[in-house]
């Protein structure tokens, strides 16, 4: 039985969100912002706090409607699409908070993403049973979701995302109150998603150790705008990407972190 999205002649390759605006009462959050990734790619999107991150990963899933631009799968324009309809378009993702369905079993938040996208209950099954133990979370599986520690809760959203067969996979903040043993884990999670799944990653992550031992790319927002986008060697040495992150007070996270 096939658990991953098989690739047809349909299959998008990439995803771009082109001169995207957003303001809200008037100010802008993001301006005339250009990103893209490609399948096969890891892309790091990073920037100090406000400055546009989960607004822009917002637009592209679909969760938020831009006041200008537009978001293309290759050349289509998505705008017009639902959240629901984008995943079964092929881009799924997860949230800083996991929002697991605290109602359901481990198991069965899994199930729900896979029957999300029009899957049987038989091949939702299949595939849960799958990432749990490709998540190592096979001996929580019958636990109520909302009794998991932040570590696996975090698996379980990437579990859940997954069970949608994605080209594009969006994590937002994937290491987000972990300790570093279990943010490493993760690390080597998504790393092998992409090595077995050949998807498109985009990581929301404010942890530099994720971001340079993982990503192709890093895209730097600041207030709103692009002021980086090349590989992680570059984006360090950048001043416009120092100055943002360190600046008078150097109270940034770490730029030179060990890849």
């Amino acid at each position: 039985m096939r658990l991953h999205r098989p690739t047809t002649a349909n299959s998008a390759s990439t995803l771009k969100a082109e001169d995207v605006t957003v303001a809200f009462s008037g100010v802008l959050a993001l301006r005339d912002v250009t990103f893209s990734v490609t399948r096969g790619e890891i892309v790091g999107l990073i920037g100090p706090n406000g400055s546009g991150k989960t607004t822009l990963l917002n637009v592209v899933s679909r969760f938020l409607q831009p006041t200008g631009g537009r978001v293309c799968l290759d050349e289509e324009n998505v705008l017009r699409l639902s959240p629901h309809r984008l995943v079964r378009r092929g881009v799924s993702r997860t949230f800083q908070g996991v929002r697991p369905f605290h109602h359901l079993t481990v198991r069965e938040n899994v199930e729900a993403g896979a029957v999300g996208v029009g899957a049987s209950r038989r091949v939702a099954r299949a595939k849960a049973e799958a990432l749990l133990e490709e998540l190592s979370l096979g001996d929580v599986a019958d636990a109520w979701a909302a009794t998991l520690p932040a570590g696996m809760q975090r698996r379980l959203g990437i579990a859940r995302a997954l069970a949608a067969s994605p080209d594009f996979l969006l994590l937002d903040e994937p290491a987000a109150g972990l300790y570093e043993s279990e943010t490493d884990q993760i690390t080597r999670l998504i790393g092998a998603i992409r090595a077995e799944r050949r998807c498109a990653i985009v990581v929301v992550e404010h942890d530099m150790r994720v971001i340079m031992r993982l990503c192709d790319r890093v895209h730097v927002l600041e207030s709103g705008t692009t002021i980086a986008n090349g590989t992680p060697d570059e984006v360090r040495r950048d001043q416009r990407v120092r100055d943002a992150y360190l600046g008078p007070a150097a109270d940034g996270p770490r730029l030179d972190a060990q890849r």
